[in-house]
C-alpha cells in the first residue's frame, strides 16, 4: 500500500500536467482549423470574426488553449472553456438528438467535464501556474529545477 501512495504522491501533479498539456494540444487544432483552416477538414467554413463560430469560437479556443498547454491562468482558462464546451454542446449538439453518441456531442461534453476538473484542480506539475507561485512565496523568481 505504501508504494501506491508514494505512486501517487510523485505522479498525481506530473499526470495533471500531462493530461492539461494533451487536452490543451487537442483543442489548439479546433481552434487553429476555425481560424486558418488548419489542419484542413472537409466541413470548414472561413473565419468571419462576428459569428460565434468559427469567429468567437476559433479566438477563444485557439488563445485558451495556449495558456491551457503552457499551463498560465490555467483555472480562469479552463473555467472559460467548460463554458464555451456547455454552450457548444446546447447550441450546435443537442438539437440533433438527446444522446451525444447521436449528435456529435461527445467530444464537447467530455472537454467541457476534463475543463471543470482542470478549474478545480489547476495546473499540476510543469506549469507557468505553478513557477508563478513558487516565486510569489519565496519573494523572488522561482529556481529551475526547485
Amino acid at each position: 500500500m505504501r508504494d501506491l501512495t508514494t505512486l501517487r504522491r510523485d505522479w498525481e501533479p506530473r499526470m495533471l500536467g500531462i493530461l492539461r498539456i494533451m487536452v490543451g494540444l487537442l483543442l489548439l487544432q479546433h481552434g487553429l482549423n476555425k481560424l486558418f483552416g488548419f489542419p484542413y477538414t472537409a466541413n470548414h467554413r472561413p473565419f468571419a470574426l462576428f459569428t460565434l463560430t468559427p469567429g468567437a469560437a476559433g479566438l477563444l479556443e485557439a488563445t485558451l488553449s495556449l495558456l491551457i498547454v503552457v499551463g498560465l491562468f490555467t483555472r480562469p482558462a479552463a473555467f472559460i472553456l467548460a463554458g464555451e464546451m456547455a454552450f457548444a454542446y446546447f447550441l450546435a449538439h443537442a438539437p440533433r438528438s438527446f444522446f451525444p453518441l447521436q449528435n456529435g456531442g461527445d467530444s464537447a461534453v467530455l472537454y467541457c467535464f476534463v475543463f471543470l476538473y482542470l478549474f478545480v484542480a489547476g495546473g499540476g506539475a510543469w506549469s507557468l501556474d505553478r513557477l508563478r507561485s513558487a516565486g510569489a512565496s519565496t519573494g523572488r523568481p522561482a529556481r529551475r529545477g526547485a
